[in-house]
């Protein structure tokens, strides 16, 4: 099954780092899935083993590779985003690994990377689900230091356009981190004057969108990696209603 791969590194993640780990582990599986569907065939077990292994870490260098670029968007990289990634990295891959990882991050935060060249290769290789997926971690490590400043900001749009993100969902990904007047509008994708049928509509819209079950394959508890959008989503929706006077 084409999934068993994703699911294994969501339960591997879930174990050893929790929801966010689940979420790393999964976007790993759809990683080498993808990469992986239109290798040629082969009854060598070794040949496979050592095709998931190079794919993992492939997955492995391009996820540094945004990470550095998100974290050098402001000019500094700041110690409570490098504690964030570091913790991420722990609970995912292990201590031995994440400090292997962590040395070739500290060595591409030092200079440009190629950030279009990698996006364009995530977005062949992954389902637009799960580059959402990651561009959600890319936005919470963003605010490890409380807040996401212009430069950052600036920095995850030009990698959700890379991407093929569409605008609504950039849109509605950064309302949930970054708090303006008309975030919950923003959310919802619906202007301000939105009427009340129109809110529902859109509220229906982007609950799907977001919502846990479409991450299929995962179990109850693996599936709350996939929450906190879709609870951003209901939250909004209910300080609409609330403001608005709607029942």
């Amino acid at each position: 099954m084409k999934i068993t791969i994703a699911i294994i590194g969501a339960v591997i993640g879930l174990i050893t780092a929790g929801p966010f780990g689940a979420l790393i582990g999964f976007l790993i599986g759809m990683y080498i899935e993808y990469m992986g569907s239109d290798q040629p065939k082969s009854s060598d077990a070794d040949n496979t083993e050592g095709y998931h292994r190079q794919t993992n870490t492939d997955f492995s260098h391009h996820l540094l590779v945004l990470i550095a670029a998100i974290m050098n968007a402001d000019g500094s990289a700041m110690r409570s985003e490098l504690e964030l990634v570091k913790r991420m990295l722990v609970r995912t891959y292990g201590e031995q690994r994440a400090s292997d990882l962590l040395l070739v991050l500290r060595e591409m935060l030092k200079e440009k990377q190629d950030v279009s060249y990698v996006c364009r290769h995530i977005r062949g290789a992954m389902a637009y689900s799960q580059r959402l997926e990651l561009l959600h971690v890319l936005f919470r490590i963003s605010r490890a230091d409380s807040e996401i400043n212009p430069s950052e900001l600036q920095m995850l749009q030009f990698i959700a356009t890379q991407m093929a993100i569409t605008t609504p969902d950039f849109l509605a990904l950064r309302a949930m981190f970054v708090t303006t007047p008309d975030s919950e509008y923003k959310i919802l994708d619906v202007s301000p004057d939105a009427g009340e049928e129109d809110v529902k509509k859109a509220h229906r819209k982007m609950a799907m969108r977001f919502h846990p079950d479409r991450l299929l394959g995962l179990s109850e508890k693996e599936k709350k990696a996939a929450e906190e959008k879709f609870l951003a989503v209901q939250k909004a929706y209910e300080s609409i209603k609330r403001k608005k006077g709607w029942s």
